[in-house]
C-alpha cells in the first residue's frame, strides 16, 4: 500500500479561508480556492480544480469556519480528492506568530493549541482566526496530522543582538516584547531558491529577501539562516507598506494622544490601516500609484519616492549586516510585477555591486529569474514566492511518509 502524498494547506482569517491541494509527489496542485466573508449573507467560495481547469462559485451564506471547511470539502470530494480521502498525508496550517517557542513546524495537540492561544495579546488579528482553522479541521479529521508552520520560526534564527530592543530586559521579557518578524515561509523559500537559481547550496550563499506586497518585509539570510528583518513585535515596524506606515518614531504615539487628543485605538488604526502609501496619496496599489505618476500626479509620487528611500536604506543596511551579499531577491506581488520599483531600489547602489539590465527587468514572467547583468558583482533576481508549496513542504517533511508512526515528539 503506497504512502499518503497529498498535504492540504489552509489559511484561517478572521472572515476567510484560503486553501490549496498539493500532491507531494511532484510538489503540484491539485486544487486552490477561497472562501471570502464567512459569516454574511454574501459568503462567496470560489473553487478552482487545478488538473481539470474548471472553476466553481458558491453564493451564499456560510456562518462560520466549521461550514466553510465543510464546503471546501464538498467541493474537494466533487473533484474526487475529498477531505476523507485515504491520500491525504496532513492538513497544514499558517500560524502568524509562534513567539520564541515555535522554532519549526510542529504536530498540533492540546499543548500547541493552549500556547497558540497563549501568544493571541503578540497577534490578536491573526491568531485567533488561525486557531479556528486548526479546531475546525481536527474536528472534521481527528485522526489526521494537523501541522502549524509558524511566520516567525524562519527569524527566531536572529542573534539577540537584532532581535532585541534596547528596553531594560525585565520589561521586554514578561511582556514578550522583541523583534519576531513576519513572512517567513516567504523568506525562508524565496532565499532558498535564490541560492538554487545561482547553482549554489543555500548555506554558501548570503541574500537580502524583500517580499513586498501590501505588507511588505525585508530579511538578510546567512547561509539559510535570518539574521535580521525588518518586521518587529509587529507587522507594522519596517518598509513602509500598503497601508502600515512602517518605522515611526515612537514619540509620535505619544504626540498624537498628547496634542491630537487621538485615543489609542484611533492611533493604532492610522498606523496600521490608515498610512504606508495609502496615507500619503490615497492608494496602496502599485499599479494605480504608477498609472497616477505618469499623469504628473505630486502625491503619488512623493509616495513612490518615500516609499522607494525606506526600501533602499534597508538595502544598504542589510548589505553591511552581511557584510557579503550574493543575491538581492524581490518576490510578492509589487516585488514580482512591478519592474519600476526594482529599478529605482536598485540605481544608485552600483558603488555595492548591484545594477539592473533594464532589457530584463522589463520582462514579465512567472519564473525565477535574474534582472542583473553579467557583469554585476552581486545578482539581483526575480522570484515568485509560493507560501502554500512552503508550508506543504515543511508539513510533508515533518510527518514523513510513514503516517503517524512516524511523528514521535514532535511538538513540545
Amino acid at each position: 500500500m503506497t504512502s499518503p502524498t497529498r498535504v492540504l494547506v489552509l489559511n484561517s482569517g478572521s472572515s476567510s479561508l484560503k486553501y490549496q491541494l498539493l500532491d507531494m509527489r511532484h510538489r503540484s496542485r491539485l486544487a486552490v480556492g477561497l472562501v471570502e466573508r464567512i459569516g454574511e449573507q454574501t459568503s462567496r467560495l470560489e473553487h478552482t480544480c487545478v488538473t481539470s481547469g474548471e472553476t466553481r462559485e458558491q453564493d451564499g451564506p456560510i456562518a462560520d469556519h466549521d461550514a466553510a471547511l465543510k464546503a471546501v470539502a464538498g467541493e474537494l470530494s466533487r473533484d474526487g480528492v475529498g477531505l476523507d480521502s485515504p491520500d491525504l498525508a496532513a492538513i497544514g496550517h499558517r500560524v502568524v506568530h509562534g513567539g520564541m517557542f515555535f522554532t519549526e513546524p510542529t504536530v498540533v495537540d492540546d499543548a500547541v493549541l493552549t500556547e497558540i492561544e497563549r501568544l493571541i495579546p503578540v497577534a490578536p488579528l491573526h491568531n485567533p482566526a488561525n486557531l479556528t482553522g486548526i479546531r475546525t479541521a481536527r474536528s472534521l479529521r481527528p485522526d489526521l496530522p494537523q501541522v502549524a508552520v509558524f511566520d516567525t520560526a524562519f527569524h527566531t534564527t536572529m542573534p539577540e543582538s537584532a532581535a532585541r530592543y534596547a528596553l531594560d530586559p525585565r520589561i521586554a521579557d514578561r511582556y514578550r516584547i522583541r523583534r519576531y518578524g513576519f513572512h517567513g515561509t516567504s523568506h525562508a523559500y524565496v532565499s532558498r531558491e535564490t541560492a538554487r537559481l545561482l547553482g549554489r547550496e543555500p548555506s554558501e550563499v548570503n541574500v537580502i529577501v524583500l517580499h513586498l506586497g501590501n505588507g511588505a518585509s525585508a530579511s538578510a539570510v546567512r547561509g539559510g539562516r535570518c539574521v535580521d528583518t525588518s518586521m518587529g513585535l509587529t507587522p507594522l515596524e519596517g518598509l513602509v507598506m500598503g497601508t502600515r506606515s512602517g518605522d515611526l518614531d515612537p514619540a509620535v504615539i505619544f504626540h498624537l494622544e498628547r496634542v491630537g487628543g487621538m485615543s489609542m485605538d484611533e492611533i493604532d488604526t492610522l498606523l496600521n490601516k490608515r498610512s504606508g502609501l495609502f496615507g500619503l496619496c490615497g492608494d496602496n496599489d502599485m499599479r494605480e500609484i504608477r498609472r497616477r505618476i505618469d499623469e504628473g500626479d505630486e502625491a503619488a509620487a512623493l509616495a513612490f519616492d518615500i516609499y522607494i528611500h525606506r526600501l533602499r536604506k534597508y538595502i544598504g543596511a542589510y548589505c553591511a549586516v552581511l557584510g557579503r551579499v550574493d543575491a538581492v531577491a524581490f518576490t510578492a506581488g509589487v516585488g514580482e510585477n512591478a519592474a519600476a520599483v526594482r529599478e529605482a531600489a536598485i540605481t544608485g547602489l552600483e558603488g555595492m555591486g548591484l545594477a539592473v539590465d533594464a532589457g530584463l527587468n522589463a520582462v514579465r514572467s512567472r519564473e525565477a529569474r535574474l534582472i542583473s547583468p553579467a557583469s554585476a558583482r552581486v545578482a539581483v533576481a526575480v522570484v515568485p514566492t509560493d507560501e502554500e508549496l512552503e508550508i506543504a513542504t515543511q508539513t510533508y517533511a515533518l510527518v514523513g511518509t510513514g503516517g503517524k508512526e512516524e511523528l514521535g515528539n514532535t511538538s513540545e
